[in-house]
This record gives C-alpha cells, sequence and structure tokens, in this order.
C-alpha cells in the first residue's frame, strides 16, 4: 500500500486493512500456538537500544523472538571512556561479541548473526557523499545478495512478524541504511518460491514494522517530565534547537506497552559495555519517570499481508 504523505491521508487510513496474500496460510498461522517474532539489526546494541522493551515482554509473555544482527559491529568506537583501554581496542570484535551474548541472555531471545563486516561511520558520511567506506563493507554489498542469507534465516525462524529500521536507517549509519534495505528485501522475497529457491521453503512473514525511538512527541514528553521534577534534562539543546525537519511521529502507528520491562532493557543495554556509558546520556532520565511519561515503544506498519486496524497497541494485532 502506498505511504499517506500527509497527516490527513493517514487518517483516512486508519480504519483500512490490506488483503491477506495467502488466506489459507493466514487462517493457519492464527491458529498456532506460538507466535514468532524477527528483529533485524545492523550491530550488536542496537537490539538493546531499540525495541528492547518490546521484546523482553513477548518473550515473557510466551513469543519465540529471533534478533539478527547483520555485523558484528567490528569498525564501531569505543563510546563508553571507562572502556577505552588499548586492551578492548585490540580485542573489539572479540568483546562486542561477548555482550552480545549477555545481552540476548538477559532479553531472553534467540539471536543470529548474518555475519557481514561493519561498514564504520566516516566523518561526514551520507548516502549521497561520496566518502568512501572499506571494501569489505556490509554497505557495499548488492542487495540482492546481502538479502540472500536473511531470507534462509526467515524460512528457517518464520516470524509472523519483522521489525527494522526506516529508509534512513533511523539515522544516517552506512550500516543502519543498509539494513534497511536487506530486510524490506528478504520481507518480500521470503514468501515468493520464484525467489532463492536454494534458501529452504517458502515462508510469508505478514506484518512489516519500522521503530521509531526519538520522535519530537517523545521527546517532549521526557524533557518536559525532567524539568517539572526540578532535574536537568538531557534533551535541553534539542528542544532549545527546535528543528524537528526529521521528525517522523506522525509516522507511527503502534505503541507497546512495555513500561514493566525497562530494567530488563537497561540491564541488556549496559550488557554492551563498550558501547554504553552507565553514567551517560541513555540514563540520564530516571526510570520511573520514562515509566509514567512514555511507557510505550513505538513502531510503524509499513504493510501487513493480514486485516488489522490502526492505531495499533500490539505488533500482532489481528494475529492473535
Amino acid at each position: 500500500m502506498p505511504e499517506p504523505t500527509t497527516t490527513a491521508a493517514r487518517e483516512s487510513v486508519r480504519a483500512l486493512w490490506i488483503p491477506v496474500y495467502q488466506p489459507a496460510r493466514s487462517t493457519a498461522v492464527t491458529n498456532r500456538s506460538t507466535l514468532r517474532l524477527m528483529c533485524v539489526h545492523a550491530h550488536p546494541d542496537d537490539e538493546s537500544s531499540k525495541g528492547a522493551g518490546t521484546m523482553a515482554r513477548y518473550v515473557r509473555e510466551g513469543i519465540e523472538v529471533l534478533v539478527v544482527t547483520c555485523t558484528g559491529g567490528e569498525r564501531g568506537d569505543v563510546l563508553n571512556p571507562k572502556m577505552d583501554r588499548p586492551e578492548v581496542q585490540e580485542n573489539l570484535p572479540r568483546i562486542r561479541s561477548e555482550e552480545m551474548a549477555r545481552a540476548r541472555e538477559i532479553l531472553g531471545v534467540e539471536q543470529h548473526w548474518l555475519g557481514f563486516t561493519d561498514s564504520g561511520l566516516p566523518d561526514g558520511w551520507l548516502p549521497d557523499s561520496g566518502i568512501e567506506l572499506p571494501e569489505d563493507a556490509f554497505y557495499l554489498v548488492p542487495t540482492e545478495e546481502a538479502a540472500a542469507p536473511l531470507v534462509e534465516v526467515m524460512r528457517s525462524f518464520k516470524p509472523h512478524v519483522v521489525t527494522t529500521y526506516d529508509e534512513e536507517g533511523g539515522y544516517p549509519h552506512p550500516d543502519h541504511v543498509k539494513t534497511h534495505e536487506v530486510a524490506v528485501a528478504a520481507f518480500a522475497a521470503a514468501g515468493d518460491p520464484g525467489r532463492y529457491p536454494d534458501r529452504g521453503e517458502p515462508w510469508q512473514p505478514l506484518k512489516l514494522y519500522y521503530n521509531h525511538s526519538f520522535g519530537k512527541a517523545r521527546i517532549e514528553a521526557l524533557h518536559y517530565a525532567m524539568t517539572d521534577a526540578g532535574l536537568d534534562s538531557p534533551y535541553k539543546e534539542w528542544m532549545d534547537a527546535g528543528d524537528w525537519t526529521r521528525d517522523k511521529s506522525e509516522r507511527v502507528t503502534t505503541r507497546v506497552e512495555c513500561a514493566e520491562y525497562f530494567e530488563i532493557r537497561d540491564a541488556a543495554l549496559k550488557a554492551h559495555a563498550t558501547q554504553v556509558d552507565p553514567d551517560g546520556f541513555w540514563f540520564a532520565v530516571p526510570r520511573a519517570i520514562q515509566e509514567k511519561a512514555w511507557p510505550t515503544e513505538d513502531f510503524e506498519l509499513v504493510e501487513s499481508r493480514i486485516e488489522t486496524r490502526l492505531p495499533e497497541d500490539d505488533l500482532f494485532a489481528g494475529l492473535r
């Protein structure tokens, strides 16, 4: 279904639904005892900073959750000054893998490495900047080729719902942009018997979502909750700048209540110690304030092969 381009247009489709791609398969899916969610991410740590509370909730509801990590994060910087030591830099690929193992245990999810190499993030890089990336960069792998192993994982795990990033990658990192391209391509191909015939029996996921973590509405709610409590807001500079030209809040269709799982989310994020300073930005807003001011994680439904009505409060709306 074409993406509505204005608020009015979006409101006009709130009560619409997208026809089922394969009615017989959809009926069988709704009768299965176990639902499955696949979350496609670029690097280790992304799964814990984007939708982790939602994953933790669903795991504890008995839903199977698989995180697919496209790269190993080999070229990532050490963002926690407490971990910025020579022995960490020298062993960063191994350490990031160990951090991922701890995070997935905390969340209770399964996890699969897709096996591509981190592209890095050169200063000033944008898709049209002309700035070169390393020859082995994930971003430079043709999308048709890069989607093949993800199609295989989709056909093996058989997710009913897939989440990933929007067309800008959430933010313009080459691996995030590529993750979007690959996830969207795999979603489209996984159910087609004519595509990737050597990658397993076809399976069509039924719903595709984009993560939305830093919309204007959420930032404003957290900012004013902090100032009302007499605390310094980590979002003051954002509010003062007043630049919301990239805001996508109006695109959110689905808000999943998961405040009671924020503690698990935070523990998983802290497991990525090379990337996250426990005394830094990510934890500047006390959890109690977050739970009250914005108790959801937010998503955009971009494709559905089943009937569902918007707005939603569940990624599995229409499948329960």
